[in-house]
């Protein structure tokens, strides 16, 4: 038995030394990713059960910061329902509509899909997209939507788009939905243009008669890692929704009606300093995410199945 885990031991060392130059290369990458993100993760779930304010001393209190989030704290049970409901709305269909647009863009030709790809990345890097959107959305006669429903009648008084409860959530979630087309999108494009063409010729062979079998058979199966990347980067986006909200709506915002956990995390984590509690807030959107990634994970495994 020792001489076998010795062999393996060296073998292991062999092919290590080997690959040396692929260490070094990657070296760099790993250690700052160990150092700003593995270890503050697990600082963060640490800090999480003790009151901390910057100021004195982490003081260990267990769980009291997980229980005053769901018994006592009113405004983060209204961060969670809207993060969820920006999630569920978002994500999904962000995620959608950006593989629809990739694989119709991915038709044109070259050129014109070139400049195509450019105009739905643009939003997602563009730095004064939301004064834009406040200017759609202005609760004067003079906001382009406001003055478009008067015009043709649908409404008689300005609306207060930014400003009523009611309309808070669905103008950030439009918003959001233009924003979070171009990551997704471009990684589908570039999944799109790695398939295989010949696999389509062997499909027609097999018996593969039109553009919807050859979707779920050939194409959305070639391009798991894009699809699996596009789920990620939609998961994280659609539940970490906080710039949007303070743009638009302030922060906070009218009764609480734009308010997510990521705010809320700010709020607590920025604003009060007590950032015990805002490490459990953080925990607890850690565990969502994560949740979320290891479920759609099982679902896209699914794919061509």
């Amino acid at each position: 038995m020792e001489i076998k885990l010795r062999t393996k031991r060296q073998q292991l060392w062999f092919e290590i030394k080997q690959a040396k130059h692929l260490y070094i290369l990657m070296a760099p990458f790993v250690i700052l990713f160990f150092t700003f993100t593995i270890i503050p993760v697990f600082m963060s779930i640490g800090i999480s059960f003790t009151n901390y304010n910057l100021l004195q001393s982490p003081n260990f209190i267990g769980f009291s910061n997980y229980i005053k989030l769901f018994l006592e704290d009113d405004v983060f049970i209204v961060a969670l329902k809207n993060t969820l409901i920006l999630a569920v709305v978002t994500g999904p269909v962000s995620y959608i509509l950006a593989f629809v647009f990739a694989w119709l863009i991915n038709e044109l030709p070259r050129y014109l899909r070139s400049f195509m790809t450019l105009v739905f990345y643009a939003p997602s890097i563009s730095g004064n997209a939301y004064l834009m959107w406040l200017i759609i959305f202005s609760g004067d006669a003079h906001g382009y939507l406001n003055a478009f429903l008067i015009q043709y009648g649908f409404i008689d008084q300005p609306m207060q788009w930014l400003t009523n409860p009611d309309s808070i959530l669905p103008v950030i979630i439009v918003v959001q939905l233009w924003l979070s087309l171009g990551v997704s999108f471009l990684a589908f494009i570039a999944g799109l243009k790695g398939v295989d063409k010949t696999l389509y010729e062997a499909a027609a062979i097999d018996g593969v008669s039109n553009r919807w079998q050859e979707l779920w058979y050939i194409t959305l199966p070639s391009m798991k890692p894009q699809l699996l990347f596009g789920a990620v980067m939609q998961i994280t986006t659609s539940l970490s929704i906080a710039e949007v909200s303070m743009q638009l709506v302030g922060f906070p915002s009218i009764e609480y009606a734009g308010h997510t956990i990521v705010t809320h995390l700010i709020d607590y984590g920025t604003v009060r300093f007590e950032l015990g509690y805002a490490s459990a807030i953080a925990t607890l959107l850690f565990l969502i995410m994560l949740g979320l990634n290891l479920f759609v994970r099982k679902i896209l495994r699914r794919v061509g199945e």
